[in-house]
């Protein structure tokens, strides 16, 4: 570990809802079939990866996976599984992955492209699966933040974001600019045929290009999800 370097750890989720007749979609109606983070730099140098499929939902909560938004998926996580490239692992032991991780880089910031989502999830089904022993799946003191937020101040102020919106016809119902993470990257790669791969480790990759790139705006911004005092 080189001390010079300040690391962060950008997290993605996918999730199923618990009650499939629930309408929207609230973090507290998911569970986390799918957890996967990077160790990265403000430059979005990667230096450790992490790729789970939670045991407890996605093998044995199955009727609830075939609810989940991207269920069409799962033929393709039991054919990675059987290969070796994903790891199936309990929440337990996945948990405590992250805390080695964030011990051995000395981790104090934790990101999320629409954070409020994914740590509002993870604490769910940390609830759930220790019955409320543990409510909280990151430890205390962590910073936690949130690109979604990033990029609405930084990116959200550029003129060209603007256009390259309004140009493709990304915007809101109401005609406000969207953010999501396939529009943000599809703007920052130039490459507008980009898709989004709805899993884990594959959105982290493309999330961690988002913090990248905000931070090379050299703008004044808010990162943390909720504001500091």
């Amino acid at each position: 570990m080189d001390r010079r370097i300040n690391y962060r750890i950008v997290i993605d989720t996918e999730t199923c809802p618990v009650d499939k007749d629930f309408e929207g979609v609230s973090p507290y109606n998911m569970w986390v079939y799918d957890a996967a983070w990077a160790v990265v730099d403000k430059r979005a140098n990667v230096y450790k990866t992490r790729n789970f499929v939670v045991d407890e939902i996605f093998n044995h909560e199955e009727e609830l996976m075939q609810s989940a938004y991207y269920a069409r998926k799962i033929p393709k996580y039991k054919e990675e599984i059987a290969q070796g490239i994903r790891t199936v692992a309990s929440f337990y032991e996945i948990r405590k992955a992250l805390l080695e991780d964030i011990a051995e880089f000395e981790v104090t910031e934790i990101y999320a492209h629409n954070m409020r989502f994914d740590y509002g999830t993870l604490n769910n089904t940390q609830r759930w699966l220790t019955k409320s022993k543990y409510r909280y799946f990151f430890p205390y003191g962590m910073e936690i933040c949130d690109t979604l937020k990033m990029s609405r101040q930084v990116i959200g102020q550029m003129p060209t974001y603007r256009r390259f919106c309004e140009e493709n016809g990304y915007l809101t119902k109401n005609g406000a600019l969207r953010f999501t993470a396939e529009i943000l990257f599809r703007f920052i790669s130039k490459d507008n045929d980009f898709v989004e791969s709805h899993t884990g480790l594959e959105d982290v990759m493309i999330e961690k290009e988002i913090l990248a790139y905000c931070f090379k705006q050299h703008k004044k911004m808010e990162r943390h999800l909720w504001a500091q005092a």
